[in-house]
């Protein structure tokens, strides 16, 4: 017990114990020892009474209370500390009054659109002045409300359902207008309470839109122009000017190489226009066997190549936009694998039942800062190598927008000096029985 409460305390009983005294020496002057200690007894259990029920009034009071007695008795000491607590209780209050007005202000002056939700019944519980501009959610009529009740254009029953797995939405019409295009955002923050979030991306998608027919408008009318210096290139003999050889022969190979960057470009814009793809059959073993071909055609006898099937199952999906991405893959593993090394085919079936295909190499390797961007267009590890090899550096990002369209994943593990394995995987609604299975693919090398 710290000491000023201990000198309290001990002033008290001195007290007590000196009234007590008073009444006994009063009471064998008069001769009635008893009676007067009785009263006088009475007398402190009444005082101490009023003074615990001037604590209570005060304990129970909700207006501040007056300054506290100066005695130096434990009643008085406990005032001082009721006073006080209560003096630290309200400024602690007003700072986290204070807090709170900061943050819903803050909250409410953001351009995006924030609406708190009840987890468990899925009503609003606060939202800030952009949801009602990006929402149309108002005040005070949608405090309270269902959620999905009040954006009933937007698919909501099925995302919050999803919780904590929920994907964003990245383009969905505003309930205000339709042209307004909003990205939504499930954030469970807690326990009881969700977070969603509205950010307008109209104009981002706009742009967006911009740039592709920006990029397919001028890939296209290159396309022209490129077709005639090509032709007028190859009706040029050098045989007929020996000393423009050299010169011939490398504007030969870069006007293919621009023509074959337009097209993988016209590619790129096409994927990006779409947002699906017709399902179709994909028989995996002709696709693995022309995978073959073109390997052993572009490797020209500089690698081994061997291809494997193990899953015995095709695939539902566009056998061109498939086998452009197949082929892809397996092009990059030997123009970046040097003469000598391995190039490997192998399809399976994964885990989850659905399918994977893998295409593994012992070139260079990429090193692990470049994986993270790998994939986007016109983005190379190495310049000079790229363009020696003959790359667009389009490849990988037109076979992410395929494998995108297929709801497929591609995954990417390399190692520098031992090469990479790039694994395609397919889920299980993408993969169907093979009716007739063929003998397994022979492996096939070519020194």
């Amino acid at each position: 017990m710290p000491r000023h409460l201990r000198s309290a305390w001990f002033k008290t009983l001195g007290q007590l114990a000196l009234v007590l005294v008073a009444a006994v020496v009063a009471g064998l002057l008069i001769g009635q020892v008893w009676p007067v200690l009785t009263a006088a007894a009475l007398a402190v259990v009444g005082w101490h009474y009023l003074r615990l029920r001037r604590v209570l009034v005060r304990l129970g009071a909700r207006q501040r209370l007056d300054a506290p007695a100066r005695g130096a008795g434990a009643w008085d000491e406990l005032d001082r500390l009721l006073h006080r607590s209560q003096a630290e209780m309200r400024a602690r209050k007003k700072r986290l009054l204070e807090m709170l007005r900061a943050y819903r202000a803050a909250a409410a002056a953001l351009p995006d659109a924030v609406v708190v939700i009840e987890r468990n019944s899925q009503r609003v519980v606060w939202f800030n002045r952009a949801a009602t501009d990006l929402l149309g959610l108002r005040h005070p009529r949608d405090i309270g409300a269902p959620v999905v009740e009040r954006l009933q254009s937007l698919p909501m029953s099925h995302w919050l359902a999803a919780g904590r797995n929920a994907e964003p939405m990245h383009d969905a019409a505003s309930p205000v207008a339709p042209d307004l295009r909003l990205n939504l955002r499930l954030i469970p923050y807690s326990e009881e309470y969700w977070l969603l979030l509205a950010r307008d991306v109209s104009k981002l998608l706009r742009l967006e839109q911009m740039r592709r027919d920006f990029v397919a408008n001028v890939s296209h009318e290159l396309r022209t122009p490129l077709t005639v210096v090509h032709g007028y290139l190859d009706m040029l003999d050098p045989q007929d000017m020996p000393e423009w050889a050299p010169m011939l022969s490398e504007m030969q190979k870069q006007s293919q190489r621009m023509t074959q960057l337009v097209e993988d470009l016209l590619t790129l814009s096409r994927l990006e226009a779409q947002d699906s793809l017709p399902d179709e059959g994909v028989a995996m073993a002709p696709m693995l066997a022309t995978l073959r071909r073109e390997a052993e055609a572009l490797s020209q006898g500089r690698h081994a190549v061997t291809v494997q099937d193990h899953a015995g199952v095709d695939l539902w999906g566009s056998n061109k936009e498939l086998h452009s991405a197949f082929s892809n893959l397996v092009g990059n593993a030997v123009r970046y694998t040097p003469q000598g090394g391995a190039i490997a085919i192998e399809f399976a079936r994964a885990a989850d039942g659905g399918a994977v295909l893998r295409v593994r190499d012992t070139g260079y390797g990429i090193p692990a800062a470049h994986l993270p961007r790998i994939t986007e267009r016109f983005y190379r590890v190495s310049t000079s190598r790229s363009r020696e090899s003959g790359g667009t550096g389009l490849g990988l990002s037109i076979v992410k927008h395929v494998l995108n369209l297929h709801q497929a994943r591609l995954e990417i593990e390399s190692q520098v000096g031992r090469g990479s394995t790039f694994s395609v995987h397919f889920g299980a609604e993408r993969v169907h029985p093979r009716h007739d299975t063929p003998l397994p693919l022979a492996q096939s090398q070519t020194a």
